[in-house]
């Protein structure tokens, strides 16, 4: 029976540290956040997550009755029982500066009860050559030497929320160790609930790279979906249509067009690459004017509801379905949606949004689909999700008022005759 130690119980560490308990595997989850960890042990998570037919909330409360799973605070005590460790922990960016403390502080941590022997491996997204500049001078503070006494590998993340177990188990996954004996640790660890291929790395900057390159590679494909609806707009054709026409070519796979990009990865992984391209004296024009143009997007969805009121939006009640980061995820983390609802409350407008699978408590946040359109002039759809009732349409032409009562659509959900059927306009993107 493999120990493993996972810091870290969020959206990524979470579902691995379920995934290997699963496959027989002793786990010891590690967070610093008191009442996750209490919710933990007692059974409850407000993840989404799924495998086969089970709920991560069914899942983690069997690996709790199993004795395979369990959360503490105590970082030297599940220290002491494992020798595999992961750190899932993630480097947050506030105004295009990233923040190293989070990781830099569990590695210290870490280096404390560091033993002969052990395995780490980290799973996060970093800015190249933190593992080795950055992470290991602090884990051989332990006095163990890396690559001799203990091992030290990196391994990217790559899942979706939402798809989390699905690709743990079957999404490639690459890694790399500061030499060959860590990579081969590494790997065997990875493999306990990865079956798809494993990819090694010939030097850990390797795999850093190349996380950081697949998720700027998806927000710059989005910025030009982006910039072509508003080429479609103005042409007066349906950006959905011809992004699946497009699509048909073998050669092409373009992303669609939304309120903006959303989560921890996308939005972030620019300005994990800017540090290190600044010191080589490198410019990144293309992936800088991506982000730039996919910033831009919620203030041009904001304006679209702003253009079809009919009262100034200092006296607008707005409906704002969906908060999440993106479709059926309860995260809502540096969310396009929010930042809509940022914009609109800028302008005076008074927000009521509804969605019943985001935990978080906001004063604009509501607790039903009545209460969201009850008395709005318009509705802002920003997100889909599981619970929220799109296609009530003769609820939302009773509810709203105004002259000219609208739904903004940025999730290509509406057929259009349909809408102006029960007397709403449809704004789309």
């Amino acid at each position: 029976m493999r120990k493993v130690c996972v810091f870290g119980l969020g959206f990524v560490g979470l579902p691995l540290a379920l995934s290997f308990a699963m496959r027989g595997c002793r786990v010891i989850g590690v967070d610093i956040d008191r009442q996750l960890i209490e919710d933990l042990n007692r059974g409850i998570t407000h993840h989404l997550e799924s495998y086969g037919n089970r709920g991560i909330q069914e899942i983690l409360q069997d690996e709790l009755a199993s004795g395979r799973f369990r959360a503490t605070l105590d970082c030297m005590e599940a220290m002491s029982e494992c020798n595999n460790i992961i750190v899932t922990v993630g480097v947050p960016v506030e105004n295009g500066r990233h923040d190293l403390s989070p990781v830099t502080t569990v590695c210290g941590s870490i280096a404390q009860g560091l033993k002969p022997g052990d395995l780490v491996v980290i799973r996060s997204t970093l800015i190249p050559g933190t593992t080795r500049d950055v992470i290991l001078p602090i884990l051989e503070q332990s006095g163990l030497k890396a690559g001799t006494d203990f091992f030290l590998a990196y391994s990217s993340e790559r899942i979706a929320e939402g798809r989390a177990f699905y690709e743990f188990e079957n999404m490639p996954a690459a890694v790399s160790g500061i030499n060959e004996e860590s990579t081969e640790r590494a790997h065997d660890l990875i493999s306990i609930v990865t079956k798809a291929p494993i990819i090694r790395g010939s030097q850990i900057e390797v795999v850093e790279t190349a996380k950081v390159m697949e998720n700027i590679s998806r927000d710059v494909n989005i910025a030009m979906s982006q910039e072509f609806a508003r080429f479609a707009r103005s042409l007066g054709i349906d950006i959905f249509e011809v992004i699946r026409v497009a699509n048909t070519h073998e050669r092409v796979n373009l992303l669609i067009p939304g309120p903006g990009v959303g989560g921890y990865c996308l939005p972030n992984a620019l300005y994990y690459l800017l540090p290190k391209a600044e010191e080589m004296g490198i410019e990144l024009p293309l992936a800088t004017t991506a982000r730039r143009i996919n910033d831009s997007v919620p203030a041009f969805v904001a304006g679209l509801a702003f253009k079809n009121l009919d009262v100034p939006p200092r006296e607008a009640i707005l409906a704002v379905l969906g908060i999440a980061m993106k479709d059926y995820s309860n995260d809502d983390r540096i969310s396009p949606a929010r930042e809509v609802i940022s914009h609109l409350q800028a302008a005076g407008c008074t927000v009521r949004a509804y969605d019943p699978a985001v935990p978080s408590v906001y004063p604009y946040k509501v607790d039903s689909l009545e209460k969201a359109v009850k008395g709005a002039h318009g509705i802002l759809v920003l997100a889909r999700q599981h619970g929220i009732d799109y296609h009530n349409l003769a609820l939302f032409k009773e509810s709203l008022v105004g002259e000219k009562p609208f739904i903004v659509d940025t999730k290509n959900i509406y057929e259009r005759s349909e809408v102006e059927s029960y007397g709403l306009r449809l704004e789309t993107l």
